[in-house]
């Protein structure tokens, strides 16, 4: 019991040294862990949002690409970091919700190792297939699949990446199991799509436009509630009379402790460049679209979190799919 007194001045002055150091937030550069390439779709919104936040916060934010392990590798770093606001994380998708069922080992939980900090995009899937495929619609194509699919092959960026994880889900709403062919990264799969050599793919539509537009592959729906500015002729799945919503999504992130002050002003900050002209521009040149007041914020994005785990595991399981 002689130790109380102690104990309760000892936190006072803990008190005291934290609140001056929430109050000047931030006072010195950011660091911003992004878990892949420089140069990739995380990577390319990651900088674009960033460098309008860090103007609104009055400090650099540098973006730090730790790849490795489908992004796990970088989003564990970013996990036991102080929580000091000093260094956040840009994920996605994977790491944020399919990563637990994939990685057995995972040494983080997407819903408790981070507070949650808000959504900073989302990317809509596009169904393709090479370009001499017959089927003339969307449901016509599923038929197709369904009729062809242990002759079929599907294309995709690795084991854990957004190309992967939508393919699994897209085919086991539909009963496909066609030869899953992993590459190493999404341009080698991309560039055998247009040689032919794979049938079909569901990717990110930020990766595809490009070819979309030259009629180098076939499209048949982006999986969204709405149409793609940027492809403003392709139908929504819904439209194509299909049931199939897949978005993929970056969110920014702070390792867990992080104070509620500091999460406040990292997401006012990145409100605002999701509000600005110029990134909504740029977003709709990637294909991609800012999240809806409702999905923004801390809680939005834990929502997004938890109903995207409880949705991506199971059907990962049953394929018996691990990346370890």
């Amino acid at each position: 019991m002689r130790s109380t007194p102690r104990l309760i001045v000892s936190l006072i002055v803990l008190e005291a040294l934290t609140l001056p150091a929430v109050a000047q937030y931030p006072n010195k550069p950011i660091t911003v862990i992004v878990p892949f390439a420089a140069g990739g779709p995380t990577d390319v919104v990651a900088r674009l949002v960033c460098e309008h936040m860090s103007r609104t916060l009055g400090q650099p934010i540098i973006v730090e690409n730790v790849g490795g392990a489908g992004g796990t590798l970088g989003m564990t770093r970013a996990a036991q970091a102080q929580p000091s606001g000093y260094a956040i994380a840009v994920g996605n998708m994977g790491t944020q919700s399919a990563a637990p069922a994939l990685y057995p080992n995972l040494k983080y939980d997407p819903a408790k190792s981070f507070v949650q900090v808000g959504v900073v995009n989302f990317t809509p899937q596009a169904i393709v297939a090479k370009k001499n495929t017959a089927a003339a619609n969307l449901k016509d194509f599923i038929e197709y699949l369904q009729s062809n699919s242990s002759k079929l092959t599907y294309g995709h960026a690795g084991v854990g990446s957004i190309a992967h994880v939508s393919g699994l889900v897209f085919n086991a709403k539909f009963g496909l199991k066609p030869t899953l062919v992993p590459y190493r990264g999404t341009g080698p799969a991309i560039q055998d799509l247009v040689a032919g050599q794979l049938d079909y793919m569901v990717d990110q539509s930020l990766n595809v436009i490009p070819q979309i537009l030259g009629g180098t592959i076939k499209v048949y729906a982006i999986a969204a509630p709405e149409r793609l500015p940027s492809l403003p002729n392709v139908p929504t799945t819904g439209e194509a009379g299909v049931d199939f919503i897949f978005r993929a999504w970056n969110a920014v992130v702070a390792p867990h402790g992080t104070p509620n002050e500091i999460v406040a002003k990292l997401a006012n900050a990145l409100d605002k460049a999701l509000d600005d002209p110029a990134v909504q521009a740029r977003y709709v040149e990637l294909g991609s679209s800012a999240p809806k007041d409702a999905e923004r914020g801390p809680a939005g994005l834990q929502k997004l979190v938890e109903s995207e785990v409880a949705r991506i595991t199971p059907i990962i399981e049953a394929a018996g799919v691990t990346a370890n």
